[in-house]
């Protein structure tokens, strides 16, 4: 590891990708209100910030609808968000990719305030890229007879897609929404669906989403 500290990369603008842009999944599950579960993947300032511009409108007006349409119809809602100034040892391997990662200051660590979590919405600390890793999100899934993850948040093609490629080797179908999804850039954005349409997940998009929960 070198002595220059790694920082996040401002991320250009690009267009939220659209259903037609993405391929056709190699899953065919279908999304069923009482078997899933949400979850809310890293949208903490110190992510989020990095954007420029698009495609966060996008991303958070969709998430957002998403949180309403889940908390309405009694689907748990999970988040994850990673704890400032962690400690070396705890942090591992990451740090050799990514230097110390943010601070406990509220301009890195709190969700952000338009996808804030509601009293029944259940925060995961986050530790290594997947939601599953050193946290009980599988245990929690399962008490509540949830086998089907809907992932969406950021960054696509780390994250949240190791978190859908985890879920689904723990027999959990995942869903990855498609344009619920911010990356480093469209390119990463378009790899990641490409991946967990072909590997580990069905692709769907919002409007998809809003209508099985419905």
């Amino acid at each position: 590891m070198t002595d220059t500290p790694r920082r996040l990369p401002g991320i250009a603008p690009y267009p939220m990708p659209a259903a037609a842009d993405w391929p056709a999944s190699r899953a065919d599950w279908l999304l069923e209100r009482d078997r899933a579960a949400l979850l809310v993947h890293d949208m903490q300032h110190y992510f989020v910030d990095a954007f420029q511009a698009e495609p966060v409108p996008d991303l958070v007006q969709h998430i957002g609808t998403l949180l309403s349409a889940a908390r309405s119809t009694g689907v748990p809602v999970f988040y994850t968000a990673q704890q400032g100034d962690q400690l070396l040892a705890d942090r591992g391997r990451q740090a050799d990719l990514w230097g110390p990662g943010m601070r406990h200051v509220p301009e890195h660590q709190p969700i952000i305030p338009a996808l804030a979590p509601a009293p029944e919405d259940i925060v995961l600390v986050k530790h290594r890229y997947s939601a599953f890793q050193r946290s009980n999100l599988e245990v929690l899934m399962r008490a509540r007879g949830r086998d089907q993850l809907i992932v969406c948040g950021i960054y696509a093609h780390i994250g949240c897609l190791f978190t859908a490629a985890e879920a689904f080797q723990l027999d959990l179908q995942p869903f990855m929404v498609g344009d619920a999804l911010g990356d480093f850039s469209r390119e990463w954005h378009d790899a990641a669906l490409r991946q967990a349409a072909d590997a580990c997940a069905r692709v769907v998009a919002t409007n998809d989403v809003l209508e099985a929960l419905r």
